[in-house]
């Protein structure tokens, strides 16, 4: 038992490890962090204040849609509470009978914070109403007028592009939690399927990675961060993909691909990370959102191949099987880019190489006469 809990504790170490290390998290989150910055600097989040209560968390917009309004109508309370006592409207001022009010029952502190709630609002219950009497009080309640539609138009607005934030629709795209090694079209490839969770498309979408790791330069200087561009692309091309049902996108390792240099035996002691991007405009709302997700070397199986998910229906219709989403089957692959170009047919990886516990293996028969594919 002890044994057990030791494990599971080492593995969520591990876990949390792997995770604190990344650039950038499976759910496209940056993992960074600024640290002396000129404190100068701060007044340009206030200048673009905007952008700052877009990107503030739903906490703090809803604390602050809730303190500006009790704020505004507290202190315009004040305001009526002074204008009242200054006009002896008040009950401890004990107002003669014949007296005229600047706003009909207000005698308190309570009463005026209540008129300044229903103007703001307006309620208008009906029980309390101003008189032309008052100047001050004809003003102040233009004022506090104009300066409530201000802080509905801001505050909805606010609350509507958090509502429309294109990131959201991002979370509609999945790429597969593991990137795969193996044969594909006579070349070694690394493939990585996504799929478009609704049925509305992702118009112009274009697909890219980055390759990071830390790299030293002929003089000793270590780079960190040192970005590699890796081409990904389908069967149709890499821009304007047809999005329209899961896709597994590849990258050709040749000789001028990074993966070249690599083998089975030692790609997961790499040190690199692939952040993969695909940007697109989503078709109902006209908004250009992008989608990140990163592999590291334990994310990535070689001599592995995705399972089909698409099929054809007898009535027709192509039909999305999701369960085979994160299946793979062992496929026959060189242990390396080099053996695979020079040696072909030698060293091949069987299901006994690498294997990783993140994806869901199943073994296939050889031959699927009944099966169609697109």
């Amino acid at each position: 038992m002890c044994g057990f809990f030791q494990k599971r504790f080492q593995d969520w170490l591990t876990a949390r490890r792997i995770r604190r290390s990344r650039l950038v998290t499976k759910d496209g989150r940056c993992n960074i962090e600024f640290g002396n910055v000129n404190y100068s600097n701060h007044f340009a989040f206030i200048a673009d204040f905007w952008t700052t209560f877009v990107e503030t968390r739903w906490r703090f917009v809803l604390l602050f849609f809730i303190a500006a309004f009790t704020l505004s109508w507290f202190i315009f309370g004040l305001l009526w509470y002074w204008i009242a006592r200054n006009n002896e409207d008040l009950q401890w001022q004990n107002p003669s009978e014949d007296h005229t009010p600047c706003v009909d029952n207000v005698d308190g502190l309570t009463t005026s914070f209540l008129y300044s709630l229903e103007t703001q609002t307006t309620i208008g219950y009906g029980g309390r109403a101003i008189t032309p009497l008052c100047p001050g009080a004809v003003a102040l309640i233009i004022i506090q007028s104009l300066i409530g539609a201000i802080i509905n138009c801001f505050m909805c607005g606010i609350i509507l592009s958090k509502i429309s934030l294109p990131k959201k629709r991002a979370k509609t795209i999945t790429f597969s939690d593991m990137a795969v090694i193996c044969p594909k079209k006579g070349t070694l490839c690394l493939l990585i399927r996504v799929a478009n969770m609704r049925k509305t498309l992702m118009i112009g979408s274009q697909i890219y990675g980055k390759l990071l790791r830390t790299t030293n330069t002929v003089d000793g200087e270590a780079i960190i961060m040192d970005q590699v561009n890796i081409d990904f692309t389908v069967d149709a091309g890499k821009d304007n993909l047809f999005f329209v049902c899961p896709l597994t996108l590849y990258h050709v390792i040749d000789r001028s691909s990074p993966f070249f240099e690599m083998a089975v035996d030692t790609l997961h002691k790499q040190e690199f990370e692939l952040v993969v991007f695909l940007d697109g405009t989503a078709e109902s709302t006209s908004s250009s959102c992008q989608v990140r997700t990163s592999f590291i070397p334990q994310e990535i199986m070689w001599g592995y191949n995705f399972l089909p998910i698409i099929s054809r229906s007898k009535k027709g219709k192509y039909k999305v099987d999701f369960s085979n989403f994160s299946k793979v089957v062992p496929m026959a692959t060189a242990h390396c880019a080099y053996c695979f170009h020079s040696l072909k047919g030698h060293h091949l990886h069987s299901r006994d190489g690498q294997d990783n516990l993140g994806f869901q293996t199943i073994d296939i028969p050889e031959q699927h006469p009944t099966d169609t594919k697109m």
